[in-house]
């Protein structure tokens, strides 16, 4: 059988440390090879727009909202998850790590035992090769959750998981340390305050005994499966001296530049989301990304709530931080991600590696998403 061979030509490629124009050549699904000026070759003529790696997605909350549009209700699980994969490659995002959440709120929020049916819906899709981009599962466990430790014990039964994180969204601290954010952020959708207030004294009450039993647990379990760590709203150096000692390997969104700091100098990798740097601030009044990336602390931006937004923060970033350029905000969202999950075979545009490209044209300086390519195939 012949080699399938594809050529990318008069495009701006986005290498690890430059950017070029140039041409790319694919063949069977990876980069064969790539250089500068004219291509030996006709090819498909990409008019001087940017060609990066295809994006790496790790914490993105955006499944959940498909699956359950408004409070009470429930799409289809196939469907949902369809329409979210084609949301996240038309986004430029090639892989991506579904966080689905694992325990129930005291208030009733998450998805409880509809977990497993989203997880089915995805390995379904993914076994019919329905998918634009690659899924792999993030579990995000809320730990001050009393069913938490059954809900992942069964899930890492049924499913493959490549990233755990250990989330407390107690109230009065971490994300939630200022009280009139919180109930800023729990009113809304026009919950009564009362309902508010009754549901933020049980969490108040029950947070700590229920982190102290379950976090060690989930750590154990990450470490027996071999399942990569991931420590959620990191704010004082007690929070980051206990993920140190759990060998955390990702700072999700590290709510102080002291958590941020202490991180970085422990080698934990620090991601902060990209709706961060694009609104300029935390909407919890946290940290600023930009002020991370400015103190060269952050090493990997997450779409969050927004799939556009993480390209659209990349190419922003360069504008933020002048002492960042375009390559290296780029490597933020592509070969940073990649290797802190040990994503090898992409992130990065280099002989042998999978063709996960993104062709992206500039208007109006927002970043427009073209065409997509995952292992050399078009699916966008």
């Amino acid at each position: 059988m012949a080699d399938r061979v594809e050529i990318l030509e008069n495009a701006r490629l986005v290498l690890a440390d430059r950017v070029v124009d140039g041409w790319l050549a694919i063949v069977d699904g990876r980069i064969a090879e790539h250089g500068a000026g004219r291509a030996p070759e006709r090819g498909r003529d990409l008019r001087g727009d940017h060609l990066v790696p295809g994006l790496v997605e790790l914490h993105t909350d955006h499944l959940e909202s498909h699956y359950a549009p408004r409070p009470g209700v429930r799409w289809h699980p196939l469907g949902a998850v369809l329409a979210y994969d084609a949301q996240i490659a038309a986004s430029g995002i090639t892989t991506v790590f579904d966080s689905l959440r694992a325990g129930t709120d005291p208030d009733g929020s998450g998805l409880g035992s509809e977990l497993d049916a989203l997880a089915q819906a995805i390995a379904d899709a993914r076994a019919a090769d329905l998918f634009r981009a690659e899924h792999r599962t993030h579990l995000r466990c809320e730990i001050p959750s009393a069913d938490v430790i059954d809900t992942v014990r069964a899930f890492v039964r049924r499913h493959p998981v490549g990233l755990i994180s250990l989330m407390d969204h107690t109230p009065g601290q971490r994300q939630f340390r200022d009280m009139a954010k919180y109930y800023q952020y729990a009113g809304r959708g026009g919950r009564p305050i009362e309902a508010i207030r009754a549901g933020t004294e049980r969490k108040i009450r029950d947070g700590a005994a229920l982190n102290a039993r379950n976090r060690p647990i989930l750590v154990a379990l990450a470490r027996e499966q071999g399942i990569p760590l991931a420590s959620h709203d990191d704010t004082t150096l007690a929070d980051v001296a206990q993920s140190r000692a759990e060998a955390v390997a990702l700072a999700e969104f590290p709510t102080t530049r002291e958590a941020a700091e202490a991180s970085h100098a422990a080698g934990i990798t620090v991601m902060m989301g990209a709706p961060n740097l694009i609104r300029g601030g935390s909407h919890s009044g946290n940290v600023a990304a930009h002020a991370l990336a400015e103190a060269g602390l952050l090493s990997i931006l997450s779409s969050d709530y927004v799939p556009a937004s993480l390209l659209m923060a990349a190419f922003q970033l360069p504008e933020r931080v002048p002492g960042i350029d375009l390559a290296a905000a780029i490597a933020t969202v592509t070969a940073n991600p990649a290797r802190a999950t040990s994503l090898d075979d992409r992130g990065r545009i280099a002989p042998g590696l999978r063709a996960d490209l993104v062709r992206v044209r500039t208007a109006q300086g927002v970043p427009v998403v073209r065409e997509v390519w995952r292992a050399g195939a078009r699916v966008v």
